[in-house]
Parts: structure tokens; C-alpha cells; sequence
């Protein structure tokens, strides 16, 4: 029996090492990336000395491998290319050139020649934002804006306040601009204790010590003010008469130190003038650039004037008017002439005329050259301004910036 047991044991070791090599060669000889699919099977048997007679049992394990399909190699391109010495200096006079390293599509580090897209597209696209960014930056440095109280803080501190000597003397109220020259002609005016003689003297009453007639002259020259007046009939608009449009503020000048303490009072003067029968808007002023601005032709500002008619107006009237009539060798012809419609509190006939060449009596010699007769007279309009309805004879309101805009007047 033990003989047996021996020689069955054997059989089995032989067996089982045979098919151990034969599958370690199958496995050899076949390549594993070529199989899509690799089936093993191994089988053992074993038999018991004690139960020979029984039949055997046999097991069997399976194992199903299975392998993902190879990727595909990318195609070399010239960038792949390693590069050599001789490329880097293929440049003119052998200079060398710096090569980037990128990383490809595939996800590997290369070297080439140019830099990427990518950085030159960037680079592009910076440029074309600066450029734009640099315009914005000249339109906003071409029109600065700043307020009010620094521009006044400006000039106080460091404008170069020097004007001339004339134009000092009338804007600190001592005279006007005329009368202010005859003082410096007849030696009524010194300078730092010097009597001028030049009225184009250039001075600083901030700096300069100034005399007119004995009388120190303010450091601080007035604001400058802006006024409509509704001139009554009556009133002529020279400066120092009786019965001046002047005087019809002087409760206005009165009161000028408690609303304005410290400040010198402003001398205040007509834009224009209006005959002494003539009612309406007038502008009254210290600053003599706006009257000189405003009252010269060349502001081509138009002037409105309602007339009221002696009599009846007829269409022949209408049509001598708008013919024109000639004023100190000049031909006047007035912008628009129209009669306005009758109105139940007023009896006479109106007319509306606007005239723009602002000479002694215009609109009085058209109706006269047309032979009407004025009753009365009333200007209500300069420019953009109209006469606010509500402001009666000899009153006066301040002028707001929009209303100096109206006028043709900047600040």
C-alpha cells in the first residue's frame, strides 16, 4: 500500500508541473498587448488512498482579462523636432536665438523657435487697450473741470491780479472808466507814493498802496454784480444825475455792508442806455468787460420793443417799417415787425418790433418814417433774457448764470 501511495503522489506533482509550464509558455508566446482577450483554466484532481473505489472530483477556476486598445502615437512635427546648436544660431552674424519651452497638445514640454500663440495673441490685445486707455486719458486732461471754490481760491492766490491803472480806479467805484483817466491825467492818483501819469500802469491793489484825491483805495476790489431793472418813465441812465436809474438802489447800497461785511461797495453803472421816455429792461452792472461785451455790436444780440400807436396802423405802416429808414448815414432795417392782436384793456394799437443794430431812437425813427406816432415805448426782451412780468416799474432783480448765459456771457 505504501508503494502505491508513493507512485500516485508522484503522477500528481509531474502532472501539476506540467501544466504549470505549459501555461507559463502559452503566456510567453503570446504577446499580451495583441490578445483583446486571454481565457486560463487550471484543473486539479485528487484521489484518497482510503477511498479508491469513489470517483474523483474535478474543479476548474476561469479568469477573463481584458486590455483597452493602444492609444494612437501623435505625429511628429517639425516643432518636435529636437533642436541642435546650429539651429539656435541660424540668425543673421550667427546671433542666438532663445528658444520657448511650451507645453503641447499632448501634454509633454517642447522647445521651439517662436513664441506661442496664445502669448503673442495677449500681447496684442494689451496694446490695443493701452492706446485706448491713454486716449480717454488726453480728452479728460484736455477739459479739466473744477469747481467753483477752487477757482476763486485760484484767483485769490495765485492768478497774476495786475490790470491796468484805469481799469482798477473804475471797478473799485471812484469813477468810470473815462473819468478815471482824467484823474490820472491831472495827477490826482499815486502809486506806492508817486504820482502816475499812465493810466496803462499795471498794479495790484493787494500789493500796490494806491491814492485817488487823498483817499486810500481798497486792498479787495468788490464782486461784480449783475442786475435787471424795470427803468420807469422819467429816468435817464447817466450815472450822478438826479433822477438816475442809479438812485433807484440805493437802499440796495445801504444794506451792502450788513449783507456783505468787509467788501467794498460796487459802483454801478448801465448796460446800454434807453431814452428818458422809454421803459422796460436795462442792465446795471459793475463789470465793465460784460457792458463793453454785451452793448458792442458785434454780440449781435436782438432787442424786442412793444409800441404802443397813436391812431390806426395799416398794412402800408407794417410795410414802411420793415423797409427800414436811414439812422446816422447808416440804413436801419428792423428783424420782424407785427401787429398784436386788440386787447380789451387797452384801446391803441400795438406793435411788436425787434431791431438788433442798437442805434440812438431806432425803433422811435421807423415809426416816425413810417408817420405813426409813439405813444409809449417798453423794451422786454435782450438776447435770451426776457423781462420777468412780475417785476414792476423801477424794480430789479439779480441775474443768475443762466441768465448771463442768455445774454451771450460766459464767466
Amino acid at each position: 500500500m505504501g508503494s502505491v501511495s508513493v507512485a500516485a503522489a508522484a503522477s500528481l506533482s509531474s502532472l501539476y508541473h506540467l501544466s504549470s509550464s505549459s501555461l507559463l509558455h502559452s503566456l510567453r508566446l503570446i504577446p499580451l498587448r495583441t490578445l483583446p482577450r486571454i481565457s486560463c483554466c487550471l484543473s486539479s484532481s485528487s484521489s484518497s488512498s482510503s477511498s479508491s473505489s469513489s470517483s474523483s472530483s474535478a474543479s476548474s477556476l476561469q479568469f477573463n482579462i481584458s486590455f483597452a486598445p493602444p492609444k494612437p502615437k501623435p505625429k511628429p512635427t517639425e516643432s518636435d523636432q529636437p533642436l541642435t546648436l546650429a539651429d539656435l544660431q541660424a540668425g543673421p552674424n550667427g546671433q542666438l536665438f532663445i528658444p520657448w519651452i511650451v507645453r503641447g497638445e499632448d501634454g509633454n514640454l517642447k522647445l521651439q523657435m517662436q513664441p506661442p500663440a496664445r502669448l503673442l495673441h495677449s500681447m496684442a490685445h494689451a496694446e490695443t487697450k493701452n492706446k485706448k486707455k491713454k486716449k480717454k486719458e488726453t480728452v479728460e486732461k484736455g477739459e479739466p473741470k473744477h469747481s467753483k471754490a477752487a477757482r476763486r481760491f485760484y484767483n485769490e492766490n495765485f492768478r497774476d491780479s495786475e490790470q491796468r491803472l484805469s481799469k482798477i480806479l473804475a471797478a473799485s467805484g471812484v469813477a468810470s472808466r473815462r473819468s478815471s483817466e482824467e484823474l490820472i491825467f491831472e495827477g490826482r492818483v499815486t502809486v506806492n507814493g508817486s504820482v502816475c501819469n499812465t493810466p496803462q500802469t499795471r498794479v495790484d491793489p493787494a500789493r500796490d498802496i494806491i491814492y485817488v484825491n487823498g483817499n486810500r483805495l481798497p486792498k479787495r476790489l468788490p464782486p461784480k454784480v449783475y442786475f435787471a431793472l424795470n427803468k420807469p418813465k422819467g429816468y435817464i441812465c447817466s450815472s450822478g444825475e438826479k433822477k438816475s436809474v442809479i438812485c433807484l438802489f440805493d437802499d440796495y447800497l445801504k444794506s451792502w455792508d450788513k449783507r456783505n461785511p468787509g467788501q467794498p461797495k460796487p459802483r454801478l453803472f448801465t448796460v446800454g442806455r434807453l431814452d428818458v421816455a422809454t421803459t422796460g429792461l436795462i442792465i446795471v452792472t459793475n463789470d465793465g468787460d460784460f457792458a463793453q461785451k454785451i452793448s458792442h455790436p458785434s454780440s449781435n444780440l436782438s432787442k424786442e420793443y412793444i409800441a404802443t400807436i397813436k391812431g390806426v396802423v395799416n398794412k402800408k405802416h407794417l410795410i414802411a417799417i420793415s423797409d427800414g429808414t436811414v439812422i446816422e448815414g447808416v440804413h436801419c432795417t428792423p428783424d420782424s415787425v407785427e401787429l398784436l392782436p386788440p386787447q380789451p384793456d387797452m384801446s391803441r394799437p400795438r406793435l411788436r418790433i425787434v431791431v438788433h443794430e442798437g442805434r440812438n431812437h431806432e425803433v422811435r425813427e421807423l415809426v416816425k418814417n413810417a408817420g405813426l406816432d409813439i405813444h409809449s415805448l417798453k423794451r422786454i426782451r435782450i438776447g435770451g433774457f426776457r423781462l420777468p412780468t412780475d417785476v414792476g416799474l423801477g424794480k430789479h432783480i439779480p441775474l443768475r448764470q443762466g441768465d448771463l448765459s442768455a445774454l451771450g456771457w460766459k464767466s
